[in-house]
């Protein structure tokens, strides 16, 4: 049997840091990826990964049905709207191209399965920035979005809670979670199952839009909401791999 194909994209970030000594100042940059872990537990699971980091998405995100349907799932992580609205033929040409967020909404109705994972640019994110509640990408989630930023930010950690043992996403786990420190704060919708919870708010929640399957966590899948215990967590890996069987559960699947 073949192995499902997952495409990611985000969980990536360039740092440019301004240093000032007395009278004196200079600039350095870095690169950085927060993906491996989710990647790691992907494909240990046996699903086959390919990842297009935030830089790369502008151009190498798919642009057509028939690219998405390469994949039996889509997910985003941490990859702000704007990165898939705005590549540089419309932001520095001036031409009309696909809407990749529409596109995203069709394949998922045609049967695909999509997840979105929490962070500053993911949802309603950081000072509204990553404004999904604007975009097709709102009609396919199984949470409703805030029209604000909806940082749950939570210094002191916060344990998720199971509301629902008998989902599909809870096979063989067991026990209490670890902390996470944050979360995008989400309203669920009435027809979604919330097998797991947050100060009461959705931290997975499942739906499905036409013949696909979608699903949401929103927290971290690596730092800084999602703690060293959450990433070094034994059932990580089994979580993901669960989350990942469920949305590629489609017409496709």
């Amino acid at each position: 049997m073949s192995k499902k194909k997952i495409l990611l994209a985000g969980e990536s970030w360039v740092t440019h840091t301004t240093h000032i000594k007395g009278m004196d100042s200079f600039t350095t940059c870095s690169y950085g990826e927060g993906s491996k872990w989710l990647i790691e537990a992907l494909e240990a699971a046996g699903f086959e990964v390919e990842y297009i980091p935030n830089h790369l998405a502008l151009t190498q995100f798919p642009f057509t049905i028939g690219e998405l349907q390469k994949f039996d799932a889509v997910i985003l992580s941490d990859i702000g709207s704007n990165t898939l609205l705005l590549n540089d033929d419309v932001f520095v040409k001036g031409q009309a191209v696909p809407d990749r967020l529409e596109l995203i909404r069709d394949y998922v109705e045609l049967g695909g399965g999509f997840c979105m994972v929490g962070g500053y640019m993911s949802f309603t994110g950081i000072e509204a920035k990553a404004r999904y509640n604007q975009t097709a990408i709102a009609d396919i989630l199984p949470v409703k979005l805030l029209d604000i930023d909806d940082r749950c930010e939570t210094c002191n950690g916060v344990i998720p809670i199971v509301v629902n043992k008998s989902s599909p996403i809870l096979k063989n786990i067991e026990g209490s979670w670890p902390l996470l420190l944050g979360y995008n704060k989400t309203i669920g919708r009435e027809n979604a199952e919330i097998p797991v919870t947050v100060n009461g708010d959705p931290l997975i929640a499942l739906g499905e839009y036409g013949k696909g399957k979608t699903a949401v966590f929103t927290s971290d899948c690596a730092p800084h909401w999602g703690t060293t215990e959450f990433i070094n967590w034994s059932f990580y890996q089994t979580l993901w791999a669960n989350i990942a069987e469920y949305i590629c559960q489609g017409s496709k699947g």
